[in-house]
């Protein structure tokens, strides 16, 4: 199925508009996906997104440098695919400022809440910062009226177990950022998480 195609349908029927909005451009056979991982926005050009079809994206410049990291082979974003594990953003319209307002993220979560319901073999979700933490955090609250992630700093609290359901949920770091690849003890860090993502698998 087309992902593209399929949130547009979503965002219409949320009373938002799809030409305003940046979704995974991709064809996945839903049941194949074992893996979610959440970023927190698009970029302000497409071009450097996840599923762009730029030669140099900056998105995936960042995602296949902490993915090497994490000792998993990947060359594109069709590569992560093959291996069972999706990559979206909580929210589907750029920063208009330096943080994302939580209405916004309320406002995009049928969108978050209906990639998720896709994958009927879902194990894990990453939640790649505090955008995605948030975001996850409203789904739980929902179904069970409480939080799963605690609202402490992620290195203190990424090494416990939480689940969504069934599904394995870990915060982490936001997985974009131009300047990401040069902070090693953040990389590290992230690198380790999607290795431990990856062994739940």
């Amino acid at each position: 199925m087309n992902i593209k195609n399929h949130l547009s349908n979503i965002a219409l029927q949320s009373g938002l508009s799809p030409d305003t909005l940046q979704f995974p451009d991709c064809d996945i056979d839903p049941a194949k996906i074992t893996i979610a991982l959440i970023s927190e926005v698009p970029p302000a050009d497409p071009d450097d997104g996840f599923y762009s079809k730029a030669e140099s994206s900056d998105y995936m410049k960042t995602t296949l440098g902490l993915f090497a990291a994490a000792g998993v082979s990947v060359g594109s974003i069709q590569d992560i695919l093959n291996l069972g594990i999706y990559i979206t953003t909580a929210v589907k319209s750029p920063k208009s400022g330096y943080t994302v307002d939580t209405a916004v993220i309320k406002a995009h979560l049928p969108l978050l809440q209906a990639e998720l319901a896709l994958f009927p073999n879902l194990k894990v979700i990453g939640l790649m910062g505090d955008v995605a933490k948030k975001a996850v955090n409203m789904i739980a609250k929902a179904r069970t009226k409480k939080n799963i992630i605690p609202s402490e700093s992620t290195y203190k609290i990424r090494n416990n177990e939480y689940y969504l359901g069934e599904v394995r949920v870990f915060p982490s770091y936001i997985i974009t950022g131009k300047n990401l690849l040069i902070e090693k003890g953040k990389c590290d860090t992230i690198a380790d998480d999607i290795r431990r993502m990856v062994e739940v698998m």
